[in-house]
């Protein structure tokens, strides 16, 4: 049976409206799509590092509860798990602060099993962060070599614009690693301040993969691909609670939709066809839709039932 590894942050999302504090949960943006493909019954394991705390213990914890193996969550016993205090405007949109030390990071796992046609997703400052770089370029080119689908999604925080410079090459080796790379309008501003989807991939993406997907939060998604393919896809009119998680069930929805329609490396390679991209955008447009109704960064358990066969 295929299954989805991911590889990316761990937090505890405390989210404010008002300037108080109305809720917490487990976070973190591959987390976020790792939980939601897990409670719809998709095979998940988990890649990161927390401290040996309150914290830390509730989000492993959390993990197991969702049916994901959290055997490769590494637990540092003299460190202090992160936390992201996520602000909501009045129109439910999100201004994060992050409170990590990234200078401790580290990371030490062992790989887990990776078969052909697996799924990786990865992104965020996690897949740039030149400290913990070998770690994870080691194991992207392992599950690369064992044949695995590498989505990467961008997901390029404000914080870190000033390091731009110094992370262009990590970012170009994701590029060239991933087999599908997903970005939204302000991860592209804030690294080459560009806003035109069509200059960015012919520009920035296409040498490197020809598979890219554009978000533009309420506006059409644009998918540019092999053979000068490019397609809008409308976003519907959501009635939003918070808009916390949408990008990262969107990457859930999607990675769902590529083990539902039986997607591989191979037919990635060779092109995928115009109904096939349908599906899978579909797939993501709803698992993004669903989380914007709530205050929680995933879809709830009873959202949708996979039935996959081995």
């Amino acid at each position: 049976m295929r299954k989805i590894i991911g590889i990316g942050e761990t937090v505890l999302d405390i989210i404010f409206r008002d300037d108080q504090p109305i809720h917490a949960v487990p976070g973190g943006s591959t987390f976020n799509a790792i939980i939601s493909l897990g409670r719809c019954g998709v095979p998940t394991s988990f890649i990161s590092e927390t401290g040996n705390d309150r914290v830390g213990r509730l989000i492993v914890r959390f993990l197991e509860d969702n049916g994901c193996d959290a055997s490769c969550v590494n637990v540092y016993p003299d460190s202090k798990s992160p936390l992201s205090l996520a602000f909501l405007n009045e129109q439910n949109d999100a201004e994060y602060i992050f409170y990590k030390d990234h200078p401790n990071d580290r990371l030490d796992f062992s790989y887990p099993d990776v078969q052909r046609d697996d799924v990786v997703l990865f992104g965020s400052y996690y897949a740039l962060n030149p400290v913990i770089r070998p770690q994870v370029k080691g194991f992207l080119d392992y599950a690369h070599q064992r044949g695995a689908i590498l989505y990467y999604d961008v997901n390029f925080r404000a914080s870190h614009q000033h390091e731009v410079m110094r992370l262009t090459p990590n970012l170009l080796e994701n590029f060239e690693l991933a087999d599908i790379v997903r970005g939204s309008s302000e991860d592209f501003l804030l690294l080459f301040k560009k806003d035109d989807p069509e200059v960015i991939y012919r520009s920035q993406i296409m040498f490197y993969t020809k598979k890219f997907i554009y978000t533009q939060a309420a506006n059409p998604i644009v998918v540019m691909a092999d053979g000068g393919m490019k397609k809008l896809y409308p976003v519907e009119k959501t009635e939003t609670v918070s808009t916390i998680g949408a990008g990262d069930n969107f990457n859930a929805g999607f990675l769902y939709g590529i083990i539902k329609e039986g997607i591989t490396r191979q037919q990635i390679e060779q092109g995928l066809t115009e109904k096939q991209w349908d599906a899978v955008i579909g797939c993501g447009q709803r698992f993004s839709a669903e989380v914007c109704r709530s205050i929680y960064n995933y879809v709830p358990k009873e959202f949708e039932t996979l039935n996959i066969e081995d």
